[in-house]
């Protein structure tokens, strides 16, 4: 008997990135248009300010959704000049249940 095998991606892959974002990335509106992207791709984790300027970021979910989000990441929203991201795959951990702003 032959059986067809059906190639391509594989579903409900879960991923966890950790993003530092370098540039002009403060005051122009990252951090919030981060988590708005989130919600709409149904990613949990956080974005921050940095003291030196830069965002962090940690995304879980979907591995097609975070690499959404990551590609958002690259340029930011339209006042952004991003410079660098700094991207680390971790294992997905399953922690959080949304997706968040952290102040200080």
């Amino acid at each position: 008997m032959w059986y067809a095998v059906k190639l391509g991606r594989r579903k409900n892959v879960k991923a966890r990135a950790h993003v530092l974002v370098s540039g002009r990335v403060q005051g122009v509106f990252f951090r919030s248009q981060t988590k708005h992207n989130a919600d709409r791709h149904n990613v949990n984790g956080w974005v921050r300010n940095l003291p030196d300027g830069r965002v962090e970021a940690v995304f879980e979910g979907e591995k097609e959704a975070v690499e959404a989000l990551i590609e958002f990441c690259k340029h930011g929203p339209s006042g952004a000049r991003v410079t660098n991201v700094d991207l680390m795959w971790e294992p997905y951990t399953g922690e959080f249940d949304s997706f968040r702003m952290k102040y200080g």
